[in-house]
């Protein structure tokens, strides 16, 4: 099975390279980050002449987050549950479903904007519902969250860590919050080095970013000891970062062997 996360930055903009993408790599569930549109405006016909159903959490101009899958999907969830509100409101940042026997979670954490703003308290307090979200749920059988973390977990998953001091995304409390994900029971199962050097997944958009390979890695796939051992292959799919109407982040994607392993 595989299994992919993309922050596609306006699934209305990005349509056509999503849906060409997903039948050019015959990708089976993807996870999608910032959607940037309304509940009713997702295209929930042309995925479905693909053959995907869809989880959907969506609210508007901002966020919203999906799972898509051929493989079944059930017992979905909409919401991040104990997740905390922002100036009053409960953003739509998580969905789970379970798709082909493997339970998944598609997440977009909170950026954070800067470290003394109050964006960033309530980027670690939702980290810490995401936690015991994840010991609830991990349990036996393969689990993971995919998603757009707003997180490089090392210095090595920035193109220079001096560009970056005393921004977010980088700081202590940040990656204690992913130190703490792990001990809850995952592990960062995509490895470096892939098959090039420095696989980061998202570049901005300015200052020639991308073709100067000045990017982070911060879309990230998480998983339990059951998922983990089905894994048979990952890479960052870098192509679809190229060209006119690109995402400014790129597809992440793992195939699964779900015929071995714990599960």
């Amino acid at each position: 099975m595989r299994i992919a996360t993309w922050n596609v930055n306006s699934i209305t903009s990005r349509l056509q390279r999503l849906l060409a993408w997903l039948e050019s790599t015959g990708t089976d569930v993807l996870c999608l980050q910032e959607l940037k549109c309304a509940a009713e405006a997702f295209p929930t016909e042309p995925l479905r002449e693909l053959g995907y159903e869809a989880a959907v959490n969506a609210g508007g101009r901002w966020n919203g987050v999906a799972i898509l899958s051929r493989v079944g999907l059930e017992d979905p969830v909409v919401g991040l549950p104990g997740g905390p509100e922002y100036e009053g409101v409960t953003e739509p940042r998580a969905v789970g479903a379970t798709c082909g026997g493997v339970r998944l979670w598609s997440v977009y954490v909170p950026n954070g904007r800067e470290v003394d703003h109050p964006h960033f308290a309530y980027k670690l307090r939702w980290f810490a519902a995401l936690r015991e979200l994840v010991v609830r749920e991990s349990g036996e059988r393969p689990f993971a969250v995919l998603g757009d973390y707003n997180v490089a977990p090392t210095d090595e998953d920035v193109f220079d860590p001096a560009a970056f001091e005393g921004a977010t995304h980088v700081t202590p409390a940040e990656r204690r919050a992913l130190a703490e994900l792990r001990d809850a029971g995952l592990a960062d199962v995509v490895p470096r080095p892939l098959k090039y050097d420095r696989p980061y997944t998202y570049w901005d958009y300015r200052q020639l970013a991308f073709p100067k390979n000045r990017g982070m890695r911060i879309d990230l796939v998480y998983g339990n000891p059951a998922f983990e051992a089905t894994v048979r292959d990952a890479y960052v799919d870098r192509e679809e970062r190229k060209g006119k109407g690109a995402s400014d982040h790129a597809p992440v994607v793992v195939d699964l062997d779900l015929r071995h392993g714990t599960a």
